[in-house]
């Protein structure tokens, strides 16, 4: 307990699924949450369910593909705790039907691209200019980034947030700021549970079955996430900068 004890974190997609695990997991650990999404309703739902349990939350609703919602969340949470110690870059989209590089469309990779790729590296340049030393950035990126197992817009955004994780970490590496990022497998959230079978591109599917046995995995639960999410963001983990951490039950091994 206590391990976030008086620390300011910003959350984005904190609405719902992991997002949502985490700022409550980060809350009961004693830090001032400042959650972020565009779904105003469910983003009040979780502040309200914060503030039920005795935690310290603020909302403000944010579009992380607009430039100017990125310096309005970093400065809205230093106005009022007075810092800002913790960034998690959690929010993002799936493409519709994990399509492949020969069949993605140009509407689904500017969707992806503004808000997986784009946000997170906008919530970063503005957070900056607020954090000191001892300040955590953590990235959700994706196994598909890692490994190519998806849709072509999608791995694209989440391979670049992995290559930004690295370019922060040795960036900021001597000020003893540190940037990591989870590469979390299938997770059990409304956004993959929304996904139709009968959209899906059966020949990426295909292709992915031939390198992982995708029925006999695991799938993450937010809660499995926000865990690491915790640790990354705590001084426990202060000599992990620049780590990729993939979390998939070893599927991916």
């Amino acid at each position: 307990m206590n391990r976030l004890q008086g620390k300011t974190a910003i959350i984005t997609g904190g609405n719902s699924g992991v997002g949502a695990a985490a700022a409550k997991l980060f809350a009961a650990e004693g830090a001032n949450v400042v959650i972020s999404a565009r779904r105003v309703e469910a983003l009040d739902k979780v502040a309200e369910e914060i503030r039920s349990a005795g935690g310290s939350v603020l909302a403000v609703p944010t579009d992380i593909s607009k430039d100017e919602d990125c310096r309005a969340l970093v400065q809205a949470a230093v106005d009022k705790f007075g810092k800002l110690d913790i960034l998690v870059n959690n929010a993002g989209v799936l493409d519709n039907g994990l399509k492949a590089i020969d069949k993605y469309l140009d509407s689904d990779f500017e969707k992806i691209i503004s808000i997986n790729q784009r946000g997170t590296m906008q919530c970063i340049r503005a957070a900056l200019a607020h954090m000191t030393s001892g300040a955590s950035i953590v990235n959700v990126a994706s196994v598909a980034g890692f490994n190519g197992g998806g849709g072509a817009a999608y791995v694209a955004s989440k391979a670049a947030v992995i290559g930004i994780t690295k370019h922060t970490a040795l960036l900021l590496a001597d000020k003893a700021i540190r940037c990591n990022a989870v590469c979390p497998g299938t997770i059990l959230t409304p956004m993959t549970a929304g996904m139709k079978p009968e959209e899906l591109d059966m020949g990426m599917m295909g292709a992915m079955a031939k390198h992982n046995d995708l029925q006999g995995v695991s799938p993450c639960r937010p809660e499995d996430v926000a865990n690491i999410l915790l640790f990354l963001a705590s001084d426990e983990s202060k000599p992990l900068t620049g780590q990729i951490l993939i979390s998939d039950f070893g599927a991916s091994l």
